[in-house]
């Protein structure tokens, strides 16, 4: 299991650890990752993802997974999200 959002692609970063008498030793800074429940009114089904709290909170405030989905570049996008994006896509090209 990757340390990776699955909606924006956050994954872990490198930096040093420095001690009190500044020896720097290499370290991983991991990402605020939680598995979510998340609902698409479109598609009327409920998805579960591992994404960052940051993610979750633009969820939010974009206003659903829907509208995050349809916003998001294809390269963040995790397998699983893409998958979901592209059924959006299709549900919402044959309802218009």
């Amino acid at each position: 299991m990757s340390f990776r959002c699955d909606l924006t692609g956050k994954k872990p970063l490198v930096g040093h650890k420095v001690s009190h008498s500044n020896i720097k030793t290499k370290r991983r800074f991991l990402p605020n990752l939680r598995v979510v429940t998340l609902a698409s009114e479109t598609l009327g089904r409920a998805f579960r993802l591992r994404i960052s709290a940051n993610a979750l909170r633009t969820v939010d405030h974009r206003g659903g997974l829907d509208a995050f989905l349809l916003k998001a570049s294809n390269e963040d996008l995790a397998p699983k999200a893409l998958r979901i994006k592209r059924d959006l896509e299709k549900k919402r090209a044959s309802a218009a």
